[in-house]
This record gives C-alpha cells, sequence and structure tokens, in this order.
C-alpha cells in the first residue's frame, strides 16, 4: 500500500521508537482509508479538513500542537521542515505533505492515555474517540481496517524477502 509505504513508514521514523508499532501502523492505515480513502487531501463537498488523514485547523491540528503528551514532537517535525509551529501553517502544509499529515495523526492517537488497539472493534471506538467525525460511517471501518492489517502483514513478508535476498 502506497500510503504506508509513502506515509506512514517515514513519519513513524521521524518520531521517537516507543511511537512506532505495527498497532500503530494498522490504526493509521485504517483511519486514513476511513477519512479520505487515503486519496482526498481536502474534505470533499467543501469541508474544512485537509490531509489524508482529514484534519482542522482548530481541531486536530492545534491539538496536536498544544496537548502536552504532544507538542514537542509537533514542534520538532514542523522543525525539520522550516514549518513555523503554528495551526494554521501546519493546516495549509498538510495538504501536499503526506509525512507531515502522518506525523500529525500518530501524534494526536499518542494523546489518548489508552493503549493501542489491537482489534477491529475496540479500533473503531479509539478512532471515533480520538478523530470525533462529524458522521461516522460503522459499516465501511470493517474492510478498512481488515485491509489496513493486510498491508501491515504484507509489509513485513515484503521485508522478509527483501531481507532474504541480501
Amino acid at each position: 500500500m502506497d500510503a504506508l509505504h509513502d506515509a506512514v513508514d517515514p513519519a513513524l521514523a521521524e518520531l521517537p521508537e516507543r511511537m512506532t508499532s505495527d498497532a500503530a501502523r494498522v490504526m493509521l492505515v485504517a483511519i486514513g482509508l476511513q477519512e479520505s480513502r487515503l486519496t482526498w487531501r481536502r474534505q470533499r463537498a467543501g469541508g474544512p479538513a485537509r490531509g489524508l488523514w482529514q484534519f482542522e485547523r482548530n481541531g486536530a491540528v492545534r491539538g496536536v500542537l498544544v496537548h502536552e503528551a504532544s507538542r514537542s514532537e509537533a514542534r520538532a517535525a514542523c522543525a525539520r521542515r522550516d514549518l513555523p509551529a503554528t495551526a494554521t501553517a501546519v493546516y495549509m502544509a498538510l495538504e501536499t505533505d503526506d509525512v507531515l499529515a502522518a506525523v500529525f495523526a500518530r501524534l494526536l492517537l499518542w494523546t489518548d492515555p489508552l493503549p493501542l488497539p489491537d482489534d477491529m472493534d475496540a479500533g473503531w471506538s479509539y478512532y471515533l474517540r480520538n478523530w470525533r467525525p462529524g458522521k461516522p460511517h460503522p459499516q465501511t471501518w470493517p474492510a478498512y481496517y481488515r485491509r489496513a492489517v493486510q498491508a501491515v502483514q504484507e509489509r513485513h513478508r515484503t521485508a522478509g524477502d527483501a531481507g532474504d535476498a541480501a
């Protein structure tokens, strides 16, 4: 899956190892699919959300920038990009910087005091609690979650094959 390789893995590589896990990968891919099909970088129908994880400037963007658990890593991600650590600057960048969008999505998950879920139903609850979607679509979640699990499993198979060839 392109988003896993091109956005999620590079984003996790920027963050401390304690934030990197297959559970994080699964949740980021599943939520990205749920929010934007990992395709739309602007909310459809003219809505305010931006980036593959569909963050709003005064919602998740601002929250990640100011939350005690995420602000230092959020500011570091901005500094790596010579980007002011402001809600407006980040919000504008999310539309073109998929890695930054994935960093902020992971940091939003990090602000939740509960551990990352390891099953579809708990994942849905985690998503609802953290993204607070205005119009949730529970009927699409199971397929997206399974697709995310498969993508992460495939990542391991591919990495194993590459390691075998080396």
